[in-house]
């Protein structure tokens, strides 16, 4: 799962020239729902988003000490398949992406974990399917990038099997890892990734 997150002053979605919804200051969020995401990915980054700082103190206005909760201010988030997109040449493929069908249902549970997880007036959201205009006035600008562990596993075993390629073919680069596995085979390596997946979800508890 990945989300964009926007430091907002105000942000709407309208569709057809019909508003269908809207926020003042706050957070907007285009969030991408790739084909191997769960409801471990869903609170993973539900969490996430709300604990994250990227407001001031309202008193102090000392910056990045609060979250969106703490400073009771809006979310608007808008499903955005192509941020599960990969590169063919100049050309954009989306087979990552979670198809319309299972995605939807998995989108709306994503608004009603946020909603129970902060207050339901406080989380809105856009027309899912729909050809939509969305408006964002970034307040900074502040723009961050969220891949859940789920993602950062799946892309850290993509660049050690192409890794790995290079190896076969005589060249020297090393798979990606930390652990003594980052100096052995390939396959190590995707082991160790997919073993940090559940690592990374587990320590959600402890956050």
């Amino acid at each position: 799962m990945k989300a964009i997150v926007q430091r907002v002053t105000c942000a709407s979605v309208t569709v057809e020239g019909r508003l269908v919804s809207s926020i003042g200051r706050g957070m907007c969020v285009l969030l991408g729902i790739s084909r191997d995401d769960s409801s471990k990915e869903a609170e993973w980054m539900a969490k996430k988003l709300l604990n994250l700082r990227i407001f001031n103190d309202p008193t102090t206005n000392k910056p990045w000490d609060r979250n969106v909760v703490e400073v009771g201010q809006e979310i608007l988030c808008v499903s955005q398949f192509t941020l599960c997109h990969v590169l063919k040449g100049n050309k954009p493929d989306f087979h990552n992406a979670l198809g319309s069908d299972a995605s939807k249902p998995m989108y709306e549970d994503f608004l009603a974990r946020l909603q129970s997880l902060y207050k339901p007036e406080a989380v809105k959201g856009g027309e899912f399917g729909a050809f939509m205009q969305v408006h964002i006035q970034n307040d900074g600008p502040i723009t961050l990038q969220l891949d859940s562990p789920q993602l950062t596993a799946i892309a850290r075993v993509s660049e050690n099997k192409r890794k790995a390629k290079l190896n076969a073919k005589g060249g020297n680069s090393k798979p990606v890892g930390d652990g003594p596995e980052a100096t052995g085979p390939g396959v190590a390596v995707v082991m160790e990734a997919a073993t940090d997946k559940h690592t990374e979800l587990e320590e959600l508890k402890d956050e």
